[in-house]
């Protein structure tokens, strides 16, 4: 395989991304719709720079962090470009987190302003105690009863600051502008250091071998927690003056009827929500649009479902157009249209190297194998490492290499095949969930003795398995136990099965053997939520 050399590349920030689209577009250009409410290029700027001002009076400073706890909404995307303008670090947090899980990333992300919907205040506040460099609550709506004790509260749509000047770009390419925090699948959660130029690279590189024009309407449910919604549906559309729909949450019955209302050609989705739409009943709105879907992307289409999804919606192209993770964007990419082998996931992307290695990191033949490794051969294209984790950071740069801790294989004629997952995680209806702070959580009961989460195959694909031992004495049946963690976990955290054992399988020297309660499955004392009377909000 031909060494790839360095060279600088674009490089760029999101604020410059939106400045070229009003170049381009125009002040008056309705480019944003939130299920119907338009928002113009001019508004953004004018309203992003306010933000900016507010948020610096806030206590905002360039190198730190805001961290947010946000629904889709267009604050969510004043917050990207108003902490570019002021040199911060967008830091947006998943919405089903509570109790320690959005204490642990508020605090490591040490963010002395967070922005909080309505919704959320409550879980916020619950964690003030915990959350050392924490100053300010901005809260979108009204507070709780539960005031909070230690964080000064003022209202988000009191933090605007009008100007009658243009607010200063602070920001430049190999800046910092985000924090992505993975779901800490080996241990504690960690934030992605995502540089202005990165975020702004992947987004580019998804316009192109999606073949985004200004004539496409990009929409998506996809959370603003996400790399996707950014780099798939905002900054890719502003780059070729398309228009972007963002959706709060994904529903079946909504999707054909915003598909129409929104004109989309282009929609990002995830794996979970394929399988739902090509299982749906037919509806009306879903007749009318037919092949009005040019593209439906975000995450691979196995074929069964393209087959369908092509019978049934006609969209002219499907499917994923590469390999990638939050640490290293796409390492992997083909055209979405391009000719591929069945499964293959494109070939190496230009703005990376990358290799198959074995365990002592000597590259393997092609056809063979093993642990996928990358390094950037553009600056700021991807992660800088992990947020105040410098010998995590050390650890998987081994060699100078990115080790992905995943397994893939090139064929003779170059191109890249995801195989298999390393790391101990589990993945869930297109959501990372880490096995060590669920059992942190599930420690917690007072009735359990030892825990492990795991993954089993359940319907085809995995789902989350409590295996733990009861304390002596101790008495605890799985529907009180599954009960008891709905009101400490994500509603995607929430375990599907539970079994009760006398005691886990382990190692020699202790360590519990995850490969043997994931062989063993689902057996005969395993007991399943889906077939009790608990019916889970997703909230």
């Amino acid at each position: 395989m031909a060494q790839p050399g360095w060279s600088r590349g674009q490089q760029t920030t999101v604020t410059q991304v939106l400045d070229n689209a009003i170049a381009m577009r125009g002040l008056d250009f309705d480019f944003l719709d939130f299920s119907g409410d338009k928002y113009s290029l001019g508004y953004i700027k004018a309203r992003s720079e306010a933000l900016a001002r507010g948020l610096a009076a806030a206590g905002a400073a360039p190198g730190e962090c805001v961290a947010s706890v946000l629904d889709n909404s267009i604050e969510q995307i004043l917050l990207l470009f108003a902490c570019a303008r002021i040199g911060a670090i967008h830091v947006p947090l998943n919405t089903a987190y509570k109790g320690e899980f959005l204490r642990h990333q508020l605090a490591d992300c040490a963010a002395p302003v967070i922005v909080a919907e309505k919704e959320y205040l409550a879980r916020v506040i619950e964690v003030e105690d915990g959350l050392p460099d924490a100053r300010t609550l901005l809260h979108k709506g009204d507070l709780p009863a539960a005031k909070p004790a230690k964080l000064k509260a003022q209202a988000l749509d009191d933090t605007y600051l009008d100007g009658s000047s243009e607010f200063a770009d602070a920001s430049k390419p190999a800046d910092l502008g985000m924090l992505i925090y993975t779901a800490g699948t080996t241990g504690p959660s960690k934030g992605c250091m995502v540089s202005q130029n990165y975020v702004c690279n992947m987004a580019r590189q998804l316009a192109t071998y999606l073949y985004y024009t200004e004539d496409d309407v990009v929409w998506t449910p996809l959370p603003g927690f996400h790399m996707n919604m950014y780099t798939a549906t905002l900054l890719s559309s502003l780059m070729v003056g398309a228009r972007a729909a963002i959706f709060p949450r994904f529903s079946v019955s909504n999707f054909w009827p915003e598909i129409e209302r929104t004109g989309a050609t282009v929609t990002q989705i995830l794996s979970s929500m394929i399988a739902l739409l090509a299982q749906a009943p037919d509806n009306e709105a879903m007749k009318r649009c037919y092949g009005q879907l040019r593209v439906a992307a975000g995450a691979p289409f196995p074929q069964p479902l393209l087959d369908i999804w092509n019978k049934r919606f006609a969209p002219k192209m499907g499917g994923a157009i590469g390999f990638g993770l939050t640490e290293c964007a796409l390492v992997t990419s083909c055209y979405v249209d391009e000719e591929r082998p069945p499964e293959s996931s494109g070939r190496v992307d230009p703005d990376f190297d990358v290799r198959i290695v074995d365990e002592d990191d000597n590259e393997v033949p092609p056809g063979t194998p093993g642990e996928i490794i990358v390094r950037p051969v553009k600056p700021h294209v991807m992660f800088e490492g992990y947020w105040r984790r410098p010998a995590d950071t050390l650890k998987v740069m081994r060699n100078q290499w990115f080790h992905t801790g995943d397994v893939g294989m090139f064929d003779a004629n170059g191109w890249f095949y995801f195989k298999d997952r390393k790391k101990d995680y589990l993945r869930r209806r297109g959501e990372n969930i880490s096995s060590m702070e669920l059992e942190a959580t599930f420690r917690g009961h007072p009735a359990i003795q030892e825990v492990a989460v795991h993954a089993v195959l359940a319907d085809m694909e995995d789902d989350v398995k409590v295996t733990c031992t009861l304390r002596q004495g101790a008495a605890l049946s799985e529907e009180e136990l599954c009960r008891w963690s709905i009101e400490r976990l994500p509603y995607f955290c929430i375990p599907r099965f539970i079994e009760f054992r006398d005691e886990l399988p382990k190692n020699p020297v202790g360590r519990v053997l995850k490969y043997q309660l994931r062989d063993e499955g689902i057996t005969a004392n395993t007991w399943d939520l889906d077939k009790s009377e608990i019916q889970l909000v997703k909230r």
